[in-house]
C-alpha cells in the first residue's frame, strides 16, 4: 500500500495537511445540484470531504501519475470519475453536458490560468471554490481603488460575485509554500451582463492594466479612441485601478461606435 505521494516542485504541489481546513473548503460549496470537478486532488485530503457532500456527482482530475495511483488505491469509489490529465487541456464542454462546479487546492503556478479557463466556460461554471496564493485571492476579490485591483478582478467580477473566505498559513501544507494562501468563492451571477462587446471589453481592460501607472490617455493610446473623446471624457485622466466595471464598459462602447 502506498503511504504517501512525493510533492513535485515542477507541478507546484503543496499538499494540504490540515483536515479541518479541507472540510471547510468542501462545505463552502453552495451549489448542490451540479456536477463537481476537483482539480489536483493529490492524496485526497479534500476529496474525502467532498465525497461526504450531497453533490449530484463528483469527478477529480489529476496530472501526476503517482497521485493517480494513490487515488486509485485509496478511493476505489472514484474509479470511473478519476481523470488522469491536465485540466488546462481538458475539454470541459465534452465532459459536462450541464452546469458544473470547480473546486480544489489549486497548483499556484497555474491558478490564474485556471480562472481564465473558467471565464471561457462561464455559462456552465456556476461556482468556483478553492485555495489560491493569497496575492491572487486578493487580486480576484479586490474592489475599485485597491492596489490589487487588476485584470482578474475586472474580468471575473463582470460575471461572478467574489468572496474572500479565509487566510491559510504556510505550515498547513507539506511542504510549506513560501507564501500565505487563501480560500475564495466565486458564484456566477447571471444578472451581470456586459453592455458592450465582450472581446473588445477584454482588450480595453488588459491594455489599461498593462500600463497601470499611466493615465488612460497614455495607456490606451494604441487603441485609437476618437481624439475628442480622449480630450473631453474625464475617465482618460484616471488610472486603470480607479475605474469600475461600468467605466470599462463605457470606454468599450466608444470603440464600438467608432467601428
Amino acid at each position: 500500500m502506498m503511504k504517501s505521494v512525493h510533492a513535485k516542485k515542477r507541478l507546484g504541489q503543496h499538499f494540504l495537511v490540515n483536515q479541518d481546513i479541507a472540510r471547510q473548503i468542501a462545505e463552502a460549496v453552495r451549489t448542490s445540484d451540479a456536477h463537481v470537478l476537483e482539480i489536483g486532488p493529490g492524496m485526497g485530503v479534500l476529496t474525502q470531504y467532498l465525497l461526504q457532500q450531497s453533490f449530484t456527482d463528483l469527478s477529480v482530475i489529476e496530472l501526476d501519475e503517482e497521485s493517480v495511483a494513490y487515488l486509485q488505491e485509496h478511493f476505489p469509489q472514484l474509479q470511473e470519475r478519476l481523470i488522469h490529465g491536465d485540466f488546462l487541456k481538458f475539454d470541459l464542454e465534452e465532459y459536462f453536458d450541464d452546469n458544473f462546479v470547480i473546486i480544489g487546492n489549486f497548483p499556484y503556478n497555474i491558478s490564474s490560468q485556471i480562472l481564465f479557463k473558467v471565464l471561457d466556460h462561464k455559462d456552465k461554471a456556476l461556482e468556483v471554490v478553492g485555495m489560491f496564493q493569497k496575492e491572487v485571492a486578493e487580486r480576484v476579490t479586490a474592489q475599485t481603488g485597491h492596489k490589487q485591483f487588476g485584470i482578474l478582478s475586472v474580468l471575473l467580477q463582470a460575471f461572478y460575485d467574489t468572496e474572500y473566505l479565509f487566510t491559510v498559513g504556510e505550515h498547513e501544507f507539506a511542504p510549506p509554500p513560501k507564501v500565505k494562501s487563501a480560500v475564495i468563492r466565486l458564484t456566477r451571477n447571471f444578472d451581470k451582463r456586459l453592455n458592450c462587446d465582450e472581446q473588445l471589453f477584454k482588450t480595453v481592460v488588459k491594455t489599461s492594466f498593462n500600463y497601470r501607472r499611466k493615465t488612460l490617455r497614455n495607456a490606451l493610446s494604441t487603441l485609437n479612441f476618437p481624439a475628442e473623446v480622449v480630450q473631453n471624457d474625464p475617465l482618460f485622466t484616471r488610472r486603470a485601478e480607479q475605474l469600475t466595471i461600468e467605466d470599462f464598459e463605457h470606454l468599450t462602447r466608444y470603440l464600438e461606435e467608432k467601428k
